[in-house]
Parts: C-alpha cells; sequence; structure tokens
C-alpha cells in the first residue's frame, strides 16, 4: 500500500497555473479595483474639460484693431515686411480659432512657416443685442476697416463664410485685394448637392425667421450648433468618449481632442439681420453668383476681380462641394493663367484645421501668397 502525502498548499492543483493565496488574490483584486477607479475619476475630470473648456487660439498674437462685429488679431513674425494677409475666418456660428487650432495643427502657423511674415486673423464677435441689426454692411465695412488698417492694400484668404466675404470686398474694391484664397467657400450656391443648399431649399424662409425670433433678434450659437449635429449625426455619438478612455494617458491627444471640442462645442451667436440676407440673398437667390447682389453702394460684378486667385475645395466636403468654390473660376475676371484650383482629400472642416491637408495643400498656397 503506498503512502499517502497530504497535498501542501503551496502545491498547484491544477499543473501549469499559478499558485494564488487568498490574501494575494484579494490584495490584486483591490489593486486592480483601485487602479479602475482612478481611471475613471480621471475619466470623468477629462471629459468634463471637453465640455467646459474655452476656445484659444494656439499662437501668440495681439489684437490690431477691436472692431464692434470683430478683432484684428496680429501672428505676425518680429520686423516682418510684405503684403500683410488677413485670413478671413468663418462666421458660421463658431469661433475663428478654426485658423490656429493648436501647435503643430495651425493653418496660421502653416502660413508662418511657408514665407507669410505678416498675418492676421478676423477674431468675429459673438453677436448680442447690440447686433442684431447688423448687416452684411457692416460686416464689410468693418473688414474694409481692417484693409486700411493695414496700408489698404492686402492677400485676403477667406474660409468658408469668410470666403464670400472677401469675394464681395475684392469685388467692390478689386485695388485693394492683391491675390485671393477662397477655401471652402459657397460662391454659386445654386450648384451641387451640399447639405447647406439642401436646407435652404427644403425649408421656407418663415423657418430661419422663427430662428431669428427665438433668439429675441440673434441667432443663437446653440441653434447653428445643433443644425450642424443633425447635418452630421456622427457628431452625436459616443465615440468620442470611447476614443478619450482609450487614448487617456497620452498627453498630445488628449489635449488635441479639448482643443477641437472646445472649439466645437462654444459657438457665438450671429446677428439676425446678416443671417436672414444671408439665407435669402446668398442661398436661395444665389444674388452673389448672378450679379445682383448690392454692397456698400454697389451692384457687385464678379469680373472686376482680376487679382490672382486660388481656390481650394475638399473632394468630399458635403457642406460646400467643389463646384460651389470651383465656379468662381469662371465668374470672377481673373485670367484662366492666373487661376489655381486643387482638390485636398477630406471634408469641410479638414480644409481648415486638418492635419494632412495643412501639412500638404497650405504650405503651396502659404508659398504662393509670399511670391507677391
Amino acid at each position: 500500500m503506498s503512502e499517502h502525502k497530504p497535498t501542501s498548499d503551496k502545491t498547484p492543483r491544477h499543473p501549469g497555473l499559478p499558485v494564488f493565496w487568498p490574501m494575494d488574490l484579494a490584495f490584486s483584486m483591490l489593486k486592480m479595483g483601485e487602479a479602475l477607479i482612478e481611471r475613471n475619476v480621471a475619466f470623468a475630470l477629462e471629459a468634463q474639460k471637453l465640455t467646459f473648456n474655452e476656445p484659444r487660439f494656439a499662437s501668440a498674437n495681439t489684437v490690431r484693431l477691436d472692431l464692434p462685429t470683430l478683432r484684428l488679431r496680429d501672428f505676425s513674425a518680429p520686423a516682418a515686411s510684405g503684403v500683410p494677409t488677413i485670413v478671413v475666418a468663418p462666421f458660421a456660428g463658431r469661433s475663428a480659432v478654426i485658423a490656429d487650432h493648436f501647435p503643430g495643427q495651425s493653418l496660421v502657423e502653416t502660413l508662418l512657416t511657408n514665407g507669410v511674415g505678416r498675418v492676421f486673423v478676423t477674431d468675429w464677435k459673438s453677436a448680442d443685442d447690440a447686433m442684431k441689426d447688423f448687416d452684411i454692411d457692416r460686416y464689410l465695412s468693418e473688414l474694409l476697416s481692417c484693409v486700411e488698417e493695414l496700408g489698404g492694400r492686402v492677400n485676403l484668404v477667406g474660409l468658408c463664410q469668410g470666403g464670400w466675404h472677401s469675394t464681395m470686398l475684392a469685388a467692390r474694391f478689386p485695388d485693394k485685394v492683391n491675390k485671393l484664397v477662397l477655401a471652402g467657400a459657397p460662391i454659386d450656391t445654386q450648384v451641387g448637392d451640399g447639405r447647406i443648399r439642401e436646407m435652404s431649399e427644403a425649408l421656407p424662409s418663415s423657418f430661419y425667421e422663427t430662428l431669428v425670433s427665438m433668439g429675441n433678434g440673434p441667432v443663437l450659437g446653440q441653434f447653428i450648433l445643433q443644425g450642424w449635429k443633425i447635418m452630421h449625426p456622427e457628431l452625436l455619438s459616443m465615440q468620442k468618449y470611447i476614443d478619450l478612455y482609450t487614448h487617456m494617458h497620452e498627453p498630445d491627444y488628449v489635449s488635441r481632442m479639448e482643443a477641437f471640442e472646445a472649439w466645437r462645442e462654444h459657438p457665438i451667436n450671429l446677428p439676425g439681420r446678416w443671417y436672414l440676407q444671408t439665407v435669402e440673398q446668398l442661398f436661395k437667390a444665389n444674388q452673389l453668383a448672378r450679379g445682383e447682389f448690392v454692397a456698400l453702394e454697389k451692384q457687385l460684378d464678379l469680373h472686376d476681380i482680376t487679382c490672382p486667385t486660388y481656390l481650394l475645395a475638399g473632394e468630399e466636403d458635403d457642406v460646400i462641394t467643389p463646384e460651389q468654390v470651383f465656379a468662381a473660376e469662371k465668374l470672377i475676371g481673373t485670367p484662366a493663367e492666373d487661376v489655381v484650383k486643387v482638390v485636398a482629400p477630406g471634408g469641410h472642416i479638414g480644409l481648415f484645421m486638418g492635419k494632412e491637408t495643412l501639412a500638404n495643400q497650405w504650405p503651396a498656397i502659404g508659398q504662393w501668397l509670399a511670391a507677391s
């Protein structure tokens, strides 16, 4: 009869598996719980920042002019010379920091590092009750004041809505614009199948008038933000929080996400009169492309624009389609050899702050501007 030896507590009952003392197991579970709690608390704090952070310009700047509609911000290099370049930021319910999003991911920075020494940005103010009756003429006259402040002749880089503002000014005062860049700008609003065109055609004027009434004069930025989210339902998803949880311990990723969410989730208000003019005269009636729009007491003829012009459109832009941008080529008076047309990969917002577009398209635009 073989001798029976009691099984030692230290002998694995299942060969190949590690030995756990009861206290070791309990301690390990406790540490795992602490780590999970710590991670979840950190996540909650970071997620809160996505909601409460205010949008900020990434690069050092000073305010050159402070006008009722905007602050003209100066990002110029020290002792820079040459023709000033004004980046006419979008005025479509979001902050102008889209033009200077993040260190290493900034249109302003890209222009500065590609030969454009004097760079300025229109930092549009959120409309309050005193601004509710400001019209397009008011915004054009103050953009003109910026041009005069910088010597009376500038390059204009118009982004989205800033593009048709820039086009209007160039048509009204051709001698004041040295070169014109239109990026994702709706010049002919009746071509292509962009989302804004679809909405302007589908919804009656009374809908837009109701938005103005609900804001008691201004159109509230929150309404504009919800409109963007309706056009792009993915903005309502939880994916950004899943991504944040996954990359929470990567400082650069978190900082970039915080900057983007601060820009996206803090809309600005628009003057009601300006907004209704934009909807009725530009998107519904297409007056700018038709040569019927009157600005600063003159009917605008886009053929009066003869300066070198650079047109940039997003291949997958479903907001302002390439057709709406490239229509400018045949509407303006600039000779064909002085018009550059480029299609960039990606969508609308990527034209202005996308890493690939900033790396691959905007350096050439900066060099083109610097060759003035």
